[in-house]
């Protein structure tokens, strides 16, 4: 198994980065190392961006879901629907 390390050394002062920048470790293995590589290669970005884009995509993701259940739930409690007519009115517009 090869280690991939990602870095990022401090101070980094781009447009995605404010203040100081841990380095984070990842394993993988020769095939998925290849993968990364390549695919971060075709997107035209490093692998640390493709990672760094991915998990954040992914919080993102799980974020929308928890509100989207949450709404859900509270929807089925009082199963209530507006027209887009009736929320301008709502809303004064």
């Amino acid at each position: 198994m090869n280690i991939l390390v990602l870095t990022i050394s401090p101070p980094c002062n781009t447009m995605y980065y404010k203040g100081a920048i841990q380095m984070i470790s990842l394993r993988l293995n020769d095939r998925d190392e290849s993968l990364v590589k390549n695919y971060a290669a075709l997107m035209g970005i490093s692998v640390s961006e493709l990672i760094r884009k991915s998990v954040i995509e992914r919080i993102e993701d799980e974020i929308d879901l928890n509100t989207y259940n949450e709404a859900m739930a509270e929807y089925k409690k009082n199963p209530v629907r507006y027209t887009h007519k009736a929320v301008k009115s709502l809303i004064g517009l």
